[in-house]
C-alpha cells in the first residue's frame, strides 16, 4: 500500500537537509518531447527532492500573434507531430466562432469528428503498445535490451502486429479526412473543405470491424494484466485529485463537444456544465522556477488543494455513461473495479485508455455508415467576432484554444492550455509517490529509475506541447577563462 504523504512534500528539499546527491534521469524515454527528472537525496539515499523538469520552450503562443486567423489552424499543428490533429481542430473550434459559425452544418461536424476519433485511435495504439506495453509485459525492471517495442515484437508478435495495424487504420482516417496524415488542411473555420468519397468509404468500412474486434483484445490484455497483479496496478504511484473533463450535453463522454465538468477526489461533482468561453474564470495558471511547464489549478480552490488530473482516467470517471455498446460495459466493468470509490491509481490510465479506444472504433464505424460524411455541405459563417474559445478532449485529455483577433484579422492575442499542462501536478505527485515507495534507502539501479519513468509514461504526456511559459525566460550566461574559472555571470533576473 501506498504512503500517505501531503501533495507537494517533495517538491522542494528542506533547508536543514545538508548535501544532497543530484541523480538525474535525462531524457525521460519513451515519450513524446524532452524532459528530464531530478531527485535529491541525502547521506542515507533517503529521497529530498523529486521534480519533473521540462526543458525545452516553444513559444507558440508568441509567435501566432500577427499571423491571419484562417492560417492558425494549420500552424498551431507544428507544436507537435504526435498531437496535430488535437490542435488543428481546437484552433478550428475557437476560430468557428470568429467567424459566426456557432454551429457547423451536420457534414462538417461529422467529418471533424471522424478526424478526431481518428486521432484517437492511432493515438492510444501507438502510446499502449508501442512506449507502455514493454513495461507492462516484460516488468519494469525487466532487461533494458529488450524492453522496448522490438522486444514486444519478438516475444508477443500478435499484440504488436495489431498495435501496428490499430495506428495505421487510425491514421489513414486522418489522411482521408484532413488531406494527410500529419499536419493536414481539412479543418478551417467555419467548417472542412473536404468530404469523404464512396471509394474512401467503401475502403475503410471494409477494415473497420476488424478495427474494433481487435480494440476489445487490448481491452481484454489490459484487464488481464491489472487481475495477474492487482496490488501494483491498484497502488503503484496512486495519489488523489480532482478530475476535470468535457462531457456531452446528456453527460456522456464526448471526445469532440460540450461543457466542463468537475469532481474532486470522492467523485462529488463540484462544478458542472461550464461553458468553455468561461474557462478562464474557473482555471488559473501557476508559474515556477524549475520547469517551463505552467501549473493549473481550479480558482475557487487555489493552487494547493485545486490541482486536477485530465485524461483516460477522468474522462470515464467523469462522464455518466459511453453512447456506444461495448465500450459503455467495459466503463461499467472499470467502475465497478473501484468498489463504489473513485480510481486514482495512474496504471489505471492504461485501462481506461483502451476503453477510450474501444469506443472511438465503435464512433468510427457508425460515422462511416453515415451518409453525412460524403456530403458536401461542409460550410457556414455569420456576423464576425472578435475572440472565439475551442475546447476538445486531446487523446491526452482537455486541451484548450483561446484567440483573440483583431478588425485586420489578425492574431492579436493567443493562450494554449495543453492536456499534458493539465497533469503537470499530477505527474509530480505520482513520480513522487513511486520515489517515496521504491527508491528510499536503495541503491538506484536503471531497473529501479526506469520505474519513475513508467510513472510518467501511464500519462501519455506530449512534453513538446507543453513548453509554454508565463514571464521572463530563465536565461544565464557565464564567461570562464581557459581553467573553467567564472569571470562573469550575467542572467535574466539581474
Amino acid at each position: 500500500m501506498e504512503l500517505e504523504c501531503l501533495p507537494f512534500e517533495l517538491e522542494s528539499a528542506p533547508a536543514d537537509a545538508g548535501t544532497l546527491r543530484r541523480v538525474a534521469i535525462d531524457p525521460v524515454s519513451r515519450v513524446e518531447g524532452h524532459g528530464k527528472v531530478t531527485l535529491l537525496l541525502d547521506a542515507q539515499d533517503q529521497v529530498r527532492q523529486v521534480r519533473l523538469h521540462i526543458v525545452e520552450f516553444r513559444g507558440f503562443e508568441k509567435f501566432i500573434q500577427g499571423r491571419p486567423y484562417w492560417e492558425v489552424p494549420v500552424m498551431v499543428q507544428r507544436l507537435c507531430g504526435i498531437c496535430p490533429v488535437s490542435h488543428h481542430l481546437a484552433a478550428a473550434k475557437a476560430l468557428d466562432h470568429v467567424v459566426g459559425a456557432d454551429s457547423l452544418t451536420p457534414a462538417a461536424e461529422k467529418l471533424r469528428r471522424l478526424m478526431h476519433y481518428g486521432q484517437i485511435l492511432q493515438s492510444h495504439a501507438l502510446h499502449f503498445f508501442h512506449l507502455s506495453s514493454p513495461d507492462m509485459l516484460f516488468g519494469f525492471d525487466s532487461e533494458v535490451a529488450k524492453r522496448n517495442v522490438v522486444g514486444v515484437a519478438a516475444a508477443y508478435p500478435d499484440v504488436a502486429k495489431q498495435g501496428v495495424l490499430l495506428r495505421k487504420f487510425g491514421q489513414e482516417i486522418i489522411r482521408f479526412t484532413a488531406g494527410k496524415r500529419v499536419h493536414g488542411t481539412g479543418a478551417v473555420p467555419g467548417g472542412v473543405n473536404r468530404s469523404l468519397s464512396g471509394a474512401e468509404r467503401e475502403g475503410l468500412l471494409a477494415d473497420i470491424y476488424q478495427i474494433v474486434g481487435w480494440s476489445r483484445h487490448a481491452v481484454q490484455l489490459v484487464k488481464r494484466l491489472h487481475a495477474a497483479n492487482p496490488d501494483l496496478y491498484d497502488n503503484f504511484g496512486t495519489f488523489r485529485s480532482n478530475i476535470l473533463s468535457l462531457v456531452g450535453a446528456d453527460g456522456a463522454l464526448d471526445f469532440y463537444d460540450g461543457r466542463l465538468r468537475v469532481r474532486d477526489a470522492d467523485g462529488k461533482i463540484i462544478v458542472d456544465n461550464f461553458e468553455i468561453k468561461n474557462y478562464h474564470e474557473l482555471i488559473r495558471e501557476e508559474v515556477k522556477p524549475w520547469s517551463y511547464m505552467k501549473f493549473p489549478f481550479l480558482a475557487a480552490l487555489g493552487p494547493r488543494e485545486g490541482w486536477y488530473k485530465v485524461g483516460p482516467l477522468a474522462r470515464v470517471q467523469n462522464c455518466d455513461s459511453i453512447p456506444t455498446p461495448l465500450a459503455e460495459a467495459e466503463r461499467r466493468e472499470f467502475i465497478d473495479h473501484g468498489h463504489g470509490a473513485m480510481i486514482h491509481a495512474p496504471l489505471a490510465y492504461h485501462w481506461a485508455r483502451m476503453i477510450e479506444m474501444l469506443h472511438a472504433a465503435e464512433t468510427i464505424k457508425d460515422l462511416l455508415h453515415d451518409d453525412d460524411v460524403s456530403s458536401d455541405d461542409l460550410m457556414r459563417g455569420g456576423p464576425r467576432q472578435r475572440q472565439g474559445v475551442g475546447i476538445i478532449e486531446a487523446p491526452r485529455g482537455t486541451l484548450i484554444h483561446d484567440y483573440r483577433v483583431g478588425d485586420d484579422d489578425l492574431v492579436s492575442t493567443c493562450n494554449l492550455i495543453v492536456s499534458t499542462t493539465h497533469n503537470n501536478q499530477p505527474m509530480n505527485e505520482a513520480i513522487r509517490r513511486v520515489a517515496r515507495r521504491y527508491l528510499n534507502g536503495r541503491e538506484l539501479t536503471e531497473g529501479l529509475l526506469n520505474h519513475i519513468e513508467v510513472a510518467i509514461r501511464a500519462f501519455d504526456p506530449c512534453l513538446s506541447c507543453a513548453t509554454h511559459a508565463l514571464g521572463k525566460m530563465p536565461l544565464q550566461v557565464e564567461l570562464q577563462d581557459a581553467a573553467g574559472q567564472v569571470l562573469q555571470r550575467l542572467s535574466s533576473t539581474d
